[in-house]
This record gives structure tokens, C-alpha cells and sequence, in this order.
């Protein structure tokens, strides 16, 4: 009894890659100027993949075949002596070569055997593969999801060109274990790498080594990640290591994870994610050389379960909280790496937002806390702790010091003096030697979620120094209630304001508990965002943009904030 197929997502995919391979089957001969390696190597697989496709346009195309040698012929002479492929600002890197020898491999797979019209493809892709194989089987790595796409590219090399040192290798690699935490999130906290790199990496693996555990590594990231899916249809980032952390991240790279695991498992959930993933089209030419490999895509997914509300989540790794209604999606994040290493840094969660509120089409995408003290940027909490169900505390100390005179056995007549750095700046003045006296500031912001949005309070003690709270909405709408103050620039004191777009809304209410008034619109030196000077003294920012409402004062403060989410009943 031949398997059921999944006809209508199968006829999508070979459209996503027709629309990407016909152009180039139309212009065989024309020369991919200034198309990257890894560029290359995807053109080729996806025109390799639609002249094997059945449903594909160019199902059997001479035209096809021509280009894919025409792309092999620029993707060759980018290949160096190394073996490895120049381009690019990581240099004579072996893992960025390894992103595209993942894809040489998966088009060699699918284009031997395949008829004499594949053969001179087929012999060129051997030729690019053999020549990189050393150099990955020697090659080091950077970054955390690097050891599992070049785990998967030795394995591909393996699949292909049976080498037992290839898998002795990935063998060194993966005894140093999968970087996944208790929470099933792999290290570097990236929605991108997982979808990208790691999980495809771990399920390649899983397949060719016959790992399990490598399978359930992947199942569990996916478990985690549908609490991380926000209204939008996007993956929370915010608790992210990597340059995801400040900008939206689609779940659609996530499509054929949760439907392969939704179809080989049985799990509603993640067939609910598959179909959330697909919602609005199926745009990624490569998914139809992956079901090509991968047959068990194109079987029906199962019935999907409804998602239960309202959900709860305490990312405790990550300290990340997340609550889900029919009313609001509030996400709660106190998991920042700056306040232990003192510095922003690639590789490091470095965002400041603390919280975000979704009411349908009304977005509170970011809520952060600027402080003047010692420029030490806004406040990104150093420990969260949850106080109850739905309840939380973040808190922040920070401490600058001034330096007493170097005792007398750590003088020097020549006045030179180690140049070290202190934590705010660096100088030549050996300041771990110096008595310090120190000036403190701690910001506490507890956060009760409601099924309705958050109730704050933000305790702010120290010197007497300005803050600014500021909720940046996503532009649609405008806020109601709120003083203009230019540039789309809001500034709220103890009034409710109301940001409205179409039917949904959000209301935001202040009031002191402790210190004096709240600044008004004329305090312009009070109400805006620092991000300190990390990034001024380089001229940079991790500013938000959007319609902007602060709300602000000059500290010691307590102040409570009300957020209310309000949509309209749905529709029986």
C-alpha cells in the first residue's frame, strides 16, 4: 500500500523552488557574479532538486543542468588550495566552509544515481567535496553551533564517500556533548542557530549515526520553543546570544522540524507549530531538496491539538518568564550577561528590554529602564527570582568607585603605572592596587502577570541621578493621553494614556509611591534612553524605534505601572 502524501504541501514546496530556480534555468550560461559560496552551493542543490521533482516545473530541464554546472564552475574557483572557500570575513574558516559542503553533499546525494544528464554534476560535486574533506576533518570551530554543522558536513562526507576518520571526528566533536540546558535551550539562546544550524545539524546526525539522543535533543528544543512563539507568529529573541537578540525572528525556519517530529512522533502540539509555521506560504526554495531526502515530510501531519490558555513558562536558564491568554502574551526577561561580565560583547544576551505586551495588533514591543549613573547603561537585571506563581523580581546594583592615592609599597618614582580595566573605563593606574570608595545604585522592578497584562514596581534607590522609563509601541497606532514631544516621542506623568490600534488596545497607568513628581514634557534631558557608553564612545546605539512614551524623574523613586491589554470579546 503505497504511503498517503501530503499532496497540497508538496505541490507549495516545488513552487518555493521553482520560483527560485527558474530564473536561473532561463540564463544557463549567465555567470553568478558576486554570489557567496554558500549561495552557490544552495543554487546548485535546488536546481538539482527540481530536475528531480516530479512536481516541479523543471522536472528532467537540460536548462537546469546547465546552470547547476555554470554555478559549480563559480563555486570551484572559489574553492582554494585549502579546499576551504574564500569569502566572507570569517577567514580560511572551515565551518563557514562546512555550511556549504552540507548542501554539495545533499546535491551529490541527489544527483548520482540519477541518470547520465546528472553525471557531469555529479563528478563535479565529488571533486568540490574531496577537495574540502581534509580541512574539515582537521578544522576547528568559534562558536557553539559550528561543532554540529561541521559535524554534519563530516557526516554528509561520510554518507557519500565512506571515510571511517570522517566519523572519528565527529565522534571527537560530539563526545564534548550537545550544548543543550535543562530548559532544552542550546547555549547560545538563538532562535536563528537553532533553526538554522543546530537543530537541521543534530537531525542529520541523528539519522546517519542512528543517535536517538541526538533526536530527542531536537524534540526537546522544539518543546521549549513553542512557548517562545509569540502572537505575530515570530520566536521570542530578547534572552538570545547572538545578533537575533534585538530584531524579530519568524518561526517559519522552524516548518520542517516540527512537521518531521510531528509526522514521526505523533505530537499534536508540534503539528500545530508545522501548520503555524506554513500559515502564511511556503517560501523556502530549499525544503523541496530536503523532502526529497527526507521522504517523511511529505507524509499528512497529524491532527493537531488546540493550545491550551492561558500557559505559563519559567525559563529559569535563561530567566525568562512567559504568559499566555486570550487577552495578552507577556513576556518577562531578567537573563542579560552583562551585569556579571561588565561589557557588551558578541556572543553575550545583551538586550535591555525587560518585558513586552501583545494585545492582538497593539504591541508593547520593548520596555527598558535608563539610568544616569556613570554611564553605565540601562538597567538589565543581574538576578531574577520568582516570588510566585506569575510573579517576579528583577534586580540590578551597580557600583562605581572613586580611587584613594596608591599605598606607599605600590609607589613608583617613574609614575608609569599598569594600564587596567576598572569595569566603567581603563587607565594607567594600577586601580586593583587603590583603596576605593564606592558609590552605589540598585533598581528593582518587581512584575505581577495578569491574564490582562503586568502590574510593576519600580523601586529606584542611589544618589540622586535622572531615569527614564521607556515603552516603545510598534508603529499602527498612537498614544492617547500622553504629552507629544517630538520625534516619535511620548511623555506620560501620572495620567493613563491609551495606545490604540484598530480595535485593540493597551493602557498604561503611572503613579509615584515614593519621591518627588514625575518629570513633564519639558524635561527633555531627563526623558530619553542612554544606552550608555559601551556604545556611545564607539558612536554606536541598541536604541529602539517606534513610537516611544517615557515616562521618567530624577531618583531616588518607587513607582507603580500599570499595563492593561484590551480586545475585543471573540467572536462565537
Amino acid at each position: 500500500m503505497p504511503t498517503p502524501l501530503d499532496h497540497a504541501f508538496v505541490r507549495s514546496v516545488a513552487r518555493a523552488a521553482d520560483r527560485s530556480a527558474a530564473p536561473l534555468a532561463a540564463r544557463p550560461d549567465e555567470e553568478p557574479a558576486g554570489v557567496p559560496h554558500r549561495g552557490l552551493a544552495r543554487r546548485v542543490k535546488t536546481l538539482v532538486a527540481a530536475y528531480r521533482s516530479p512536481d516541479s516545473a523543471l522536472r528532467g530541464s537540460g536548462q537546469a543542468v546547465a546552470a547547476a554546472m555554470t554555478h559549480l564552475g563559480a563555486l570551484r574557483a572559489a574553492q582554494t588550495t585549502t579546499g576551504l572557500f574564500a569569502g566572507g570575513d570569517n577567514v580560511q574558516s572551515p565551518p563557514d566552509s562546512a555550511f556549504t559542503v552540507n548542501d554539495v553533499c545533499d546535491a551529490h546525494l541527489l544527483a548520482a544515481g540519477a541518470g547520465p544528464e546528472l553525471s557531469d554534476v555529479t563528478a563535479a560535486l565529488a571533486e568540490i567535496a574531496d577537495a574540502a574533506s581534509v580541512s574539515l576533518l582537521t578544522g576547528g570551530v568559534h562558536t557553539p553551533n559550528h561543532r554540529w554543522e561541521l559535524c554534519a558536513a563530516l557526516a554528509r562526507l561520510h554518507r557519500s564517500f565512506p571515510d571511517d576518520r570522517l566519523l572519528d571526528r565527529v565522534a571527537e566533536w560530539l563526545t564534548e556533548g550537545v550544548d543543550l540546558d535543562a530548559e532544552g535551550l542550546y547555549s547560545e539562546r538563538s532562535a536563528n542557530y537553532a533553526a538554522h544550524v543546530s537543530n537541521p545539524s543534530l537531525l542529520l546526525l541523528a539519522d546517519v549515526l542512528g543517535r536517538a539522543d541526538l533526536l530527542d535533543a531536537v524534540e526537546r528544543n522544539l518543546a521549549t520553543t513553542l512557548d517562545l512563539i509569540r502572537p505575530d507568529g515570530t520566536v521570542e529573541t530578547v534572552h538570545s546570544r547572538r545578533q537575533d537578540q534585538n530584531h524579530p525572528f519568524p518561526l517559519a525556519p522552524f516548518l520542517p522540524h516540527y512537521r518531521l517530529l510531528a509526522i514521526r512522533t505523533g505530537r499534536g502540539d508540534f503539528s500545530r507549530a508545522a501548520r503555524l509555521a506554513a500559515a502564511d506560504g511556503i517560501d523556502d526554495p530549499d525544503l523541496l531538496a530536503q523532502t526529497l531526502l527526507t521522504p517523511d515530510l511529505c507524509r499528512p501531519l497529524p491532527a493537531p491539538t488546540g493550545e491550551s490558555l492561558p500557559r505559563d513558562r519559567y525559563l529559569t536558564t535563561a530567566r525568562l518568564a512567559a504568559r499566555a491568554s486570550a487577552t495578552a502574551h507577556t513576556v518577562v526577561y531578567g537573563g542579560s550577561d552583562v551585569p556579571e561580565h561588565r561589557r557588551i560583547r558578541s556572543g553575550l544576551a545583551c538586550n535591555p528590554t525587560f518585558l513586552r505586551l501583545f494585545a492582538g495588533d497593539a504591541v508593547l514591543d520593548a520596555v527598558r529602564l535608563s539610568r544616569g549613573f556613570f554611564d553605565l547603561g540601562p538597567f538589565r537585571a543581574a538576578g531574577m527570582q520568582q516570588l510566585a506563581d506569575n510573579r517576579y523580581r528583577l534586580t540590578e546594583t551597580l557600583t562605581a568607585a572613586y580611587y584613594q592615592p596608591l599605598p606607599t609599597d605600590q609607589r613608583r618614582d617613574d609614575g608609569l603605572y599598569r594600564l587596567v580595566d576598572e569595569g566603567r573605563f581603563s587607565a594607567a593606574m594600577a586601580f586593583p592596587d587603590r583603596p576605593r570608595d564606592e558609590v552605589s545604585h540598585t533598581t528593582r522592578v518587581e512584575v505581577d502577570v495578569r491574564e490582562d497584562g503586568a502590574d510593576l514596581r519600580i523601586d529606584i534607590s542611589g544618589p540622586r541621578v535622572p531615569w527614564a522609563l521607556e515603552l516603545t509601541f510598534r508603529p499602527g497606532g498612537v498614544p492617547e493621553g500622553a504629552a507629544p514631544i517630538g520625534d516619535g516621542r511620548w511623555c506620560l506623568t501620572t495620567g493613563p494614556m491609551t495606545y490604540r490600534v484598530g480595535d485593540d488596545e493597551i493602557q498604561v497607568e503611572a503613579g509615584v509611591e515614593a519621591g518627588e513628581p514625575l518629570a513633564g514634557p519639558d524635561r527633555s534631558d531627563v526623558l530619553r534612553y542612554d544606552p550608555g557608553q559601551d556604545y556611545t564612545v564607539v558612536g554606536g546605539t541598541d536604541a529602539t524605534t517606534g513610537n516611544r512614551v517615557y515616562v521618567g524623574g530624577l531618583g531616588p523613586h518607587t513607582l507603580t505601572v500599570a499595563l492593561r491589554a484590551r480586545r475585543p470579546a471573540p467572536v462565537v
